[in-house]
This record gives structure tokens, C-alpha cells and sequence, in this order.
């Protein structure tokens, strides 16, 4: 397939076949445009599930990079892979029964300790999270830093596949978070008022009424919904910090 007549194109292989493609798409654009039905490994589309992530090489550069396909836009001679998942072993385990520490984590995903603090991780991360310095939080069971310098993983496992000593980062990431989230992150003033509420059932006759509620109504109250302002919205997360 080769593209429209007078608009600059790049050649890329996908799957070691050639295709011309318009210059400027993103990968996953490009893979559509040669003709690829996408069912698997496409997501969000906006790069924030990690679920397309994408191995290339361009010819000539001997070099292995990665990105994910619907961020990543295509050059000439691009030779593409796509992983949209990569096997990871994952712990089992009851959060309710663990303790937020570093033995905890070390004793779930032991090869923690094997990180050769070589920074693949980070060079690898399309997010450009400070995978290794997570990592490093992580074996002083300092969980708040691991929590805070993971928290924009889009566990698309690419980390993984750089590591040379085969660790989980995005994994090891998780059960931070989760660890943080259940036993050291402030409580939130008002959650546990709201929800003593919705177990009321205070709102049980407005949900009803939306429920049987005609489509026009339900888009007309969208339409008009109150939306916080982004200033009212930053000081109220300041407020519950605080």
C-alpha cells in the first residue's frame, strides 16, 4: 500500500513486510493505514493503558528501542514488533494480611534484590518514570517514594523486558502503591461519610430516576452538569493533603 499521490511518505516493515505510509502517523496510525485490523494490543489509544507497546529498530542503527505505538510517531525504514503483553510472574496475596515493609515486598518478588542499578528500567520507560530509583525505595521499604515514583506506570511491561536481572518493576510497583494506599496514605475527611451514605441508601431514588430517565433528558443533564473549576479542584486536593 503506498501513500496518497504528493504526500510525503516513510517506509516502514511490519512483521518484516514493507509498507509506504503517510509521514507523521503514529505507529498504531501507520499499522491501520497498511491495512491492520486492530483488536488486540490498541487500548486506550491515548497513552494511558501501555497496552500497545511496540519494539523497532530503524535499518542501520543497531540499536533496539521501544515506545508505545500510539504515542510513537513512525520514521523512514522502521522496523516494527508489536508485545502487547509480556510475561511477568505475578505474586498472589492477601492485602489484608500484609504489612508495608520492605520484607514484605522482598518476600513476594525476591529478585528485588537482584537489581543491578543499571538504569535500563528508566531508559526503557515511555513514560520516563524513575524506575530505579523506585526500585532502590523499594528495598528500603521507603513504600511512599516506590508509591509516588510509580505512580504513572501504565504497566506495559517494557521495563521487564530490558532487565537484566529479570525483575518486575511494574509488578514490584503495584504492591507498593497498593501497600501505601491501604496502610499509610492520609484518609480522605470525607470518604467514609459518603460512603455510609450510599450504604443508606440515600441516593438509591435518584439513581432510579436517572436509570428510567428518556436519552434526551440524561444528555441535556450532561450537558448542563456543574464542573468544578480547575483552581476549586487544586485546592480541594491541597485541603485533603493537608
Amino acid at each position: 500500500m503506498a501513500a496518497a499521490e504528493g504526500q510525503e511518505s516513510v517506509n516502514v516493515y511490519i512483521m518484516g513486510k514493507r509498507y509506504e505510509v503517510p509521514k507523521g502517523l503514529t505507529i498504531q496510525k501507520a499499522l491501520e493505514y497498511s491495512g491492520y485490523r486492530l483488536i488486540r494490543g490498541c487500548g486506550c489509544r491515548g497513552g494511558f493503558c501501555g497496552a500497545c507497546a511496540t519494539v523497532y529498530r530503524i535499518a542501520g542503527d543497531y540499536k533496539i528501542k521501544v515506545g508505545l505505538a500510539c504515542q510513537t510517531v513512525v520514521e523512514d525504514d522502521m522496523y516494527l514488533a508489536q508485545i502487547p503483553f509480556y510475561p511477568a510472574v505475578k505474586a498472589t496475596y492477601d492485602l489484608q494480611t500484609l504489612t508495608p515493609s520492605a520484607e514484605t515486598l522482598v518476600g513476594l518478588y525476591p529478585e528485588l534484590m537482584r537489581c543491578l542499578q543499571c538504569n535500563s528500567c528508566r531508559k526503557v520507560c515511555p513514560q520516563e518514570i524513575e524506575v530505579m530509583q523506585a526500585m532502590a525505595a523499594a528495598q528500603r521499604g521507603d513504600l511512599t517514594k516506590a508509591a509516588d515514583l510509580t505512580f504513572d506506570c501504565l504497566t506495559c511491561g517494557l521495563c521487564v523486558s530490558r532487565c537484566p536481572a529479570e525483575m518486575v518493576q511494574y509488578h514490584i510497583g503495584i504492591l507498593a502503591r497498593r501497600l501505601y494506599g491501604k496502610y499509610l496514605a492520609p484518609k480522605a475527611q470525607h470518604l467514609a461519610q459518603r460512603v455510609q451514605e450510599v450504604e443508606a441508601g440515600n441516593f438509591e431514588a435518584e439513581l432510579n430516576r436517572l436509570m428510567a430517565a428518556p436519552r434526551e433528558e440524561m444528555q441535556r443533564a450532561y450537558a448542563q452538569r456543574e464542573i468544578e473549576p480547575e483552581e476549586e479542584v487544586a485546592v480541594s486536593a491541597k485541603a485533603d493533603e493537608d
